[in-house]
């Protein structure tokens, strides 16, 4: 028996000795993407990328800068329209049956409000800073590859008046240290309760920093959208006026 009590004890403790701590997964993470001094340099990202929808094929434009300042453009039959905007005060998008620019609701700007320029890049870089929590949770397989997983606690999110938890589950590839998927339960609306997956895929360099050039939108166990990006371009200026609520 005593024989059998070290032996198990021998297997703890070598499981506990290779076990990977969350500093020491996003430490190799961070270093995977080209390292802190890299991605401290980063000001902006200009990513242009395509999504097939129905059949057509519609350019998408993203720009997104470390101040919070954000918008999607996207161009459909002909027609610019903008999504997702952010000054730093008011967001905002075109509204597809006016085709006119419409602010969003205090609560959905107020969230904007909680993340803007906070995630740029990535949320896990100075997350103590910000005041998120990470904690490794056993691995498993997703994707057909198994993973380190991780539980990311943000910032809480408004819901209906009511602060709510804000979390995020990663999936690291054991070899690359990139996310593969990042999952989230979504907290309101008619897709309330259930599990939206965001899969990355096929990541390459920029500028000494590496993207994830495909990336797949859907619902757990679902049918996803699949958006593929053509390029990404860093560090370009932008006139203010981009990003500003045209006017009522």
């Amino acid at each position: 028996m005593k024989f059998v009590s070290l032996c198990i004890a021998f297997i703890g403790c070598s499981f506990l000795s290779t076990a990977q701590t969350a500093e020491e997964v996003i430490e190799k993470y961070l270093k995977t993407l080209g390292g802190i001094e890299k991605i401290n340099s980063i000001s902006s990202m200009e990513m242009k990328a395509k999504v097939d929808y129905g059949g057509m094929t519609i350019p998408v434009e993203m720009i997104t800068l470390r101040d919070g300042r954000t918008l999607t453009k996207i161009t459909f039959q002909g027609q610019e329209m903008i999504q997702g905007a952010f000054d730093g005060t008011t967001s905002w998008g075109t509204n597809f049956m006016t085709m006119k620019p419409e602010k969003n609701d205090a609560e959905t700007t107020e969230n904007v409000k909680r993340t803007a320029g906070v995630d740029f890049m990535t949320p896990l870089m100075d997350y103590k800073t910000k005041g998120y929590t990470v904690e490794m949770l056993p691995n498993e397989t997703i994707e057909g590859t198994e993973c380190l997983k991780m539980k990311v606690t943000k910032k809480a999110q408004l819901v209906e008046g009511q602060d709510v938890p804000n979390v995020e589950f990663y999936y690291f590839d054991k070899e690359n240290y990139v996310p593969i998927v990042v999952e989230a339960e979504i907290p309101s609306g008619q897709m309330k309760g259930q599990i939206s997956q965001t899969v990355f895929s096929d990541y390459q360099e920029v500028n000494g920093i590496y993207f994830a050039f495909s990336m797949t939108q859907k619902i757990k166990d679902g049918q996803g959208q699949t958006i593929v990006f053509d390029s990404i371009e860093l560090n370009k200026k932008y006139e203010d006026a981009i990003f500003k609520f045209p006017g009522e």
